[in-house]
């Protein structure tokens, strides 16, 4: 055989071997001595003789780029769960993306569930919560100093004795001098929820 058969010829132009059958009988195919098919002459007659409006092509598809942040973030995913992931620029097949859409899922609905029951609070809220408390505490060191030192001098000049007295307006500015170097010092302390 010096060409191909009707089943190759098919096979080699993706038509069905009925309708390679109508092009021989039509006469659109190039035959050598023995009946098979020479594929290069009979591409060329048949690019020739075919009307360009009834060739049948397969649509285009179009797939659009996947952005690279969710490539990364389905890697990521999967390797949060110690699931085989593909590196970075690598090609992430459908089950794997299917795999860490199940799993993200899967994390949301337990977030969710964990907030109605009440075991996690919301993080706005928390700050506030958190930044009314610290405000709080910073208002109830600086007036101690003011409720303390009259309470303070007292006992110190009792304890020494006869012969010495301290002074309470003294007592107070010495407190609060050391107060707020207490709370300047605790400022620079940063709370992160995150």
């Amino acid at each position: 055989m010096q060409g191909m058969s009707e089943r190759q010829y098919a096979a080699h132009v993706g038509l069905s071997r009925g309708a390679i059958q109508k092009a021989k009988t039509a006469e659109r195919l190039v035959l050598f001595t023995d009946g098979s098919i020479d594929a290069a002459a009979s591409d060329a007659r048949r690019a020739e003789t075919t009307d360009p409006s009834k060739t049948r092509k397969p649509p285009a598809r179009r797939l659009k780029p996947v952005p690279e942040a969710a490539v990364s973030a389905v890697g990521e995913t999967l390797r949060e769960q110690g699931i085989a992931a593909p590196a970075v620029g690598g090609s992430t097949t459908f089950l794997q993306a299917r795999t860490a859409n199940e799993v993200m899922k899967a994390q949301e609905r337990r977030l969710r569930l964990s907030r109605l029951k009440g075991e996690l609070v919301d993080r706005a809220r928390a700050e506030t919560l958190m930044f009314r408390l610290a405000r709080e505490e910073r208002d109830a060191c600086v007036t101690w100093p003011a409720r303390a030192a009259a309470l303070m001098a007292a006992e110190l000049t009792a304890a020494l004795g006869d012969g010495g007295e301290v002074e309470a307006a003294l007592m107070q500015k010495v407190l609060e001098a050391h107060v707020r170097a207490q709370l300047d010092s605790l400022a620079e302390i940063r709370v992160g929820l995150g």
